[in-house]
């Protein structure tokens, strides 16, 4: 039986495919076509790790483009995100690559948090979803959509819906046919009947935004 995984890296949810898209299709008959229509769910996951959540940060408020625009200047910079190399590098260095003032005092929050022990990232797998999400909002920057996204993400869980995530109401809002974009509050009223596979309805809403936006 498939199993929910991302196709390109192997991904492994553990729990049988059909069980969760077929709670979606009984919990969701608006959604239910669209699950067909689109197919498998396929979650591009990214690595556990110091270089995605620092992504994950400058990504804020940016477009796909020029987010990952900062992050190849970063890299090319640095040669590797990592905590040392963000504390280690000037300011005015951080800066030409893209980052604004904010966002470099972020990263080095992030930075010295994980080099003085106060972030464990190798804890955050063993934590309960609000418990982890609790630990990472600690960090100056990290509000709750970023945290949501990284547990998504970089922690495969299945349960997480962003519903700060302009583009996910966007999402709701074309595929419910309302009137205007939802808010964050009633987007989550919205997503009370996924769960528990709440990332996975998240998905396909993402989906289904990207082809109606080509239409």
């Amino acid at each position: 039986m498939a199993l929910l995984r991302n196709n390109r890296r192997g991904l492994s949810f553990g729990i049988p495919m059909e069980q969760a898209l077929n709670h979606l299709r009984t919990v969701d008959p608006v959604l239910a076509p669209w699950i067909d229509q689109i197919g498998p769910f396929e979650l591009q996951r990214q690595p556990h790790s110091f270089a995605t959540l620092a992504y994950a940060i400058i990504s804020q408020q940016l477009t796909l483009t020029a987010a990952r625009a900062i992050r190849d200047r970063l890299t090319t910079l640095l040669g590797e995100l990592t905590p040392e190399r963000i504390l280690a590098a000037d300011t005015t260095a951080l800066r030409a690559a893209g980052l604004s003032m904010q966002k470099s005092g972020y990263l080095r929050d992030l930075a010295e948090r994980i080099v003085y022990g106060q972030l464990n990232l190798e804890l955050l797998p063993t934590l309960d979803d609000e418990t982890a999400i609790a630990t990472l909002t600690n960090v100056r920057g990290i509000g709750r959509w970023t945290a949501e996204i990284y547990l998504m993400f970089a922690l495969d869980r299945l349960d997480m819906l962003p519903a700060d995530d302009l583009g996910l109401r966007d999402g709701a809002r074309l595929v419910y046919q309302l009137p205007q974009i939802p808010s964050p509050r009633e987007l989550r009223a919205l997503g009370e009947r996924w769960r528990p596979y709440r990332s996975i309805a998240c998905w396909y809403l993402w989906q289904i935004r990207h082809i109606m936006s080509k239409s």
